[in-house]
């Protein structure tokens, strides 16, 4: 079956890109085609001539390829004649070795009999011969859609003996003419004139190519470069110190974390205290922010303290009191912790966590800020082994009493705000009081209803004896678990667990720490979560001070929209970068697009698109991300209170390396974490929109030029060499009324609705230009405007609207609904037909599918368009004012998106629901003439599902295929609902 030229060109651009690996086709790829990077040739039927032999072969150009020749076995004529073709190369290549002394003779020599243009900085040579299929090739490469194919127009007049050229729409270069006496040369003649043009304005590079060719090749030399997956883990400097010396006093700035609730619980908070080495760069920042713990939310605020100077023994004793409280915390196990005190003393050079985390005085305001009393809880076991602490020694009152535990025999006093380990079954508690209505012989009621004495239970249950029965008992509580308090969606419980509170004999405890109330431990409990929000804000600001660093204008912006841009959904913390990307993405997608347009005024939309991508794709900003050093700051797991590390704790081996991030400003590394390349783009576009959205555009800007992108919104006037009359081809006075703006040249408005079909000498430009200076401003504005009106929407709620709002089918709908498709200046008969044809489906469609997705058939591109290029004229008309712009366009667009109406696209949503569920999706696509038939397989819970549809269009067949899944599983969901209940 035939293929068509469009089907052979989508081939070839797919085995550019590497979607397809391999081709079979006829001798044409032997000259007619431009094929790259072909590292296997094999050719089934023998070359014609030893010409043909040598450009089969050629194809085979990329190092170490290979060119295999299919002969027949016992053939040998062909193999001889194959034989023959590998010597008649050799003797070509020693022949021009040979001369290659010799300067070669000028192409204007008397051996040369046609005129030809030479470029002098390569040598590249066309003639009056080749310079027609290189002007058929030029214009091969000019943009098109499915309406019309680009390519020259000759009209010769013989009686003037004249030719003119005419080019597509898309080039900069209206007409060419030439003269000439030869009729039958005048096309040629027309052609290198046309030729010579195009490299003098640069349309044709040096090697006479179509610029392009040249953009496309760096472009794919750009997406070939390696990127390394493993990249580095920052820590902020500021909690990263080496051991202090022996004999020192270290100067600790403190800072005090205090902690509140929004609700009731029997237990108190304590406010901590932070000590660190340096004072940490917040500015006035307010540092605020919440947790979410078992019973609501926790708010916590770190305000400074002031300064307190702390001897060797102070610095020890502190680090040996969270060393174990937090093991404590986190292992639950006593004889770890053990042997982790032993180790303590065994300490190294190397750099480590070194801040103090402390318990608050209940009178914080003096300057005492340290509770002492509380540090000092553990000391207790070995001031109880030096006889240091006794009943007759307690200073407590008379009316407390002597008690016996493992520990020995202590005052009542020091039991009821401790810590205590049981160590026939290992468990923790914290004592809350003395019961002193219970002892061993009181009751106890079983939950099974039986009924026994606590000496019993406990001979019964555990095989203690106890010896002091009169004893009275203790109130215990578990210990408080260590959670991640900084996941989103956590439930809250209000109610106590049955099991939180014992009651204890006193000769079964051990005493840990003394004194050490309830409350410390609680507050405590939270101290990992608020640690690594407060590592994190520091990170941060690192990254903020690098940039200052860098910038010479005052752009500062709040440390938490930082945080937000480098943390990622893997988090699973209530913000991550998808709103913040969103935005920077549009902004970056607009700061581009009107660069580019100003600077190269004589490019097509196809090389502008390249140049676009080269500045915007993910290998472009991962490459700017990884120059800046950014991978290091990103957030990209979620926190996991068990990995995380104590401070002043060597016991767990971890190394902490310098770096540099300038020469003043450094950081330390902690190993190396897996980190997609598309990752890093994504938070180089989260920081510009961080910028973007809390400093402005000029903000934005200035982070884009320290990152690398060059990029201004200085007005530059739009150069246009030519005259149009409008008012011959559009209703000007009826457009501005509809758009309700007035054109100051209204030329602009012809070439906003002119499609590339329409080749009128007088209409030499086509909408293709200010399409693509109008789908980047109405993407951004549209963005913008989203962002600001829906300030309280989750992270992936504004790309959901963005992709729902800024999309062809939305501005097709909307072009269709104002009238516009009445207005298109076209001349394409299939065009003419399917806009038709989608203006009957929309009519028929029901009012509420406003936005595309239900839409049974494809709507032509040209429909949405024309509202991105009138957009784009408006844009440059009015000076590059975006406002006006929005202020046309938006009711055009009516009714915007909400929250409330927005609609997933059947193929994501469908994504979305495998992924969630697990459920395993298969498509196949099967393309026949001009059908497309996609089959959408999915298994799901043993069961499979199939459903196919086929349209014109692959994306629509895919779309209605997925629409048609996605009712199935509704479907099922609904009756398995009806028969539950």
């Amino acid at each position: 079956m035939p293929q068509r030229r469009s089907e052979q060109n989508n081939i070839v651009q797919d085995f550019r890109k590497g979607k397809v690996n391999i081709i079979v086709a006829t001798s044409i790829l032997e000259e007619g085609l431009d094929i790259q990077s072909c590292n296997l040739v094999i050719r089934f039927d023998l070359s014609a001539t030893v010409c043909s032999f040598i450009q089969s072969r050629g194809r085979a150009r990329v190092q170490n390829s290979d060119f295999l020749l299919i002969v027949r076995s016992g053939d040998t004529s062909t193999l001889e004649r194959v034989e023959n073709y590998i010597a008649s190369g050799d003797i070509m290549r020693k022949e021009s070795l040979s001369h290659a002394s010799l300067p070669c003779l000028p192409l204007d020599s008397k051996m040369f009999n046609e005129v030809f243009y030479r470029v002098k900085s390569t040598g590249a040579v066309v003639t009056l011969s080749s310079s027609v299929a290189l002007i058929y090739f030029y214009c091969s490469r000019l943009p098109s859609d499915g309406y019309f194919k680009p390519y020259p127009r000759f009209e010769i007049d013989k009686e003037a003996k004249v030719c003119t050229l005419n080019f597509p729409n898309s080039c900069p270069i209206p007409t060419v003419e030439a003269e000439g006496e030869n009729i039958k040369m005048l096309k040629k003649l027309a052609c290198l004139e046309a030729c010579k043009k195009l490299h003098q304005i640069g349309a044709l590079t040096d090697n006479l190519v179509p610029d392009i060719v040249e953009e496309e090749t760096e472009a794919q030399e750009l997406g070939n470069e390696t990127y390394i997956d493993q990249q580095v883990n920052y820590v902020p400097p500021e909690l990263v110190s080496y051991p202090c010396a022996n004999g020192s006093v270290v100067s600790y700035h403190c800072y005090l974390i205090e902690l509140n609730r929004n609700f009731e619980y029997n237990i108190p908070l304590q406010h901590v205290v932070l000590g660190v080495r340096v004072e940490l760069e917040f500015n006035d920042e307010n540092v605020a922010f919440e947790l979410d713990v078992e019973r609501g939310k926790l708010t916590v605020q770190l305000k400074y303290a002031g300064l307190v100077n702390l001897t060797y023994e102070q610095v020890l004793l502190c680090q040996r009191f969270q060393i174990t409280l937090f093991r404590v915390l986190l292992d639950r196990n006593i004889k770890k912790m053990e042997g982790i005190l032993d180790e303590f003393s065994l300490r190294n050079d190397l750099p480590m966590f070194d801040y103090l985390v402390l318990p608050c005085t209940s009178s914080y305001i003096d300057s005492s800020v340290i509770d002492w009393k509380c540090v000092t809880s553990v000391l207790f076991s070995g001031m109880l082994l030096n006889g240091s602490h006794n009943f007759v020694s307690c200073s407590c009152k008379s009316s407390r009493f002597q008690m016996h535990t493992i520990s020995g025999l202590v005052c009542s006093c020091r039991l009821e705000d401790s810590l205590v380990c049981t160590p026939h079954n290992g468990n923790l508690y914290s004592i809350m009081g003395v019961l002193d209505d219970l002892h061993g012989n009181s009751l106890l009621k079983l939950r099974d209803g039986q009924t026994m004495t606590y000496t019993q239970y406990f001979k019964l249950r555990h095989g203690i004896d106890l010896r002091f029965k009169g004893q009275f008992l203790l109130k215990g509580r578990h210990i408080f678990p260590v959670q991640n308090n900084l996941q989103r969606s956590r439930q809250h419980n209000e109610n106590e667990a049955s099991n939180a509170f014992v009651e204890l004999p006193p000769e079964i405890c051990l005493i840990i720490m003394s004194p050490l109330s309830v409350a410390t431990l609680y507050s405590f409990s939270f101290v990992p979560s608020i640690m690594h929000r407060i590592e994190s804000l520091l990170i941060a600001v690192n990254l903020k001070r690098m940039h200052l660093d860098h910038c010479t204008q005052n752009v500062d912006i709040p440390t938490v929209k930082v945080l937000e841009a480098i943390t990622t959904k893997k988090c699973l913390e209530k913000y991550h970068l998808e709103s913040l990307e969103t935005l920077g993405d549009s902004f970056l997608k607009y700061a581009a697009s009107q660069q580019l347009f100003k600077t190269y005024q004589n490019h097509h939309e196809g090389l502008l698109s390249i140049k676009k991508e080269k500045i915007i794709s993910n290998v472009a900003l991962c490459k700017l991300g990884c120059d800046r050093k950014l991978p290091g700051f990103i957030r990209d797991e979620p926190f996991d209170p068990k990995t995380w590390t104590v401070p002043g704790d060597q016991s767990i081996v971890y190394r902490l390396d310098e770096e540099l991030l300038s020469p003043t400003r450094k950081v330390y590394a902690r190993g190396n974490r897996n980190l997609k390349s598309k990752r890093i783009a994504d938070v180089v576009e989260a920081l510009i929109g961080a910028f973007l959205s809390t400093g402005g555009e000029a903000a934005a800007l200035s982070f884009m030029y320290w990152l690398g992108i060059r990029v201004d919104f200085n007005n530059v006037p739009y150069e246009r060499h030519f005259r149009v009359q409008p008012e011959k081809h559009v209703n000007v006075k009826y457009l501005e009324n509809l758009l309700k703006y007035s054109f100051r040249d209204a030329s602009l408005l012809v070439e906003a609705l002119t499609h590339g079909s329409y080749m009128l000498p007088e209409i030499p430009r086509c909408y293709q230009r200010l399409e693509f200076l109008g789908d980047a401003v109405l993407d951004y504005l549209v963005t913008v405007h989203l962002y600001h009106k829906y300030p309280g929407m989750s992270p992936g709620l504004l790309t959901d609207m963005r992709s729902a709002s800024v999309n062809n089918d939305c501005y097709a709908q909307s072009a269709v609904r104002a009238g516009l498709h009445k207005h298109i200046l076209h001349a394409s008969q299939q065009l003419h037909n399917h806009i038709i044809e989608a203006v009957h489906s929309f009519q028929q469609s029901p009012e509420a599918t406003t936005f595309g997705w239900e839409s049974q058939t494809t709507c032509p591109k040209a429909l949405g368009d024309i509202i991105e290029s009138l957009a784009g004229a408006i844009l440059i008309d009015s000076g590059y004012n975006k406002e006006i712009v929005f202020q046309s366009i938006r009711p055009l667009l009516e009714p915007m998106i909400t929250p409330q109406t927005v609609k997933l696209h059947p193929v994501r949503e469908l994504n979305d629901l495998c992924h969630k569920e697990h459920y395993v999706k298969q498509k196949t696509v099967v393309s026949s003439g001009s059908t497309s038939t996609v089959t959408i397989k999915i298994e799901a819970n043993g069961i499979t599902y199939e459903h196919s549809h086929t349209a014109s269009d692959r994306k629509v067949a895919n779309k209605l295929a997925c629409k048609a899944a996605l009712d199935s599983f509704k479907e099922r969901m609904l009756g398995s609902t009806i028969t539950q209940i």
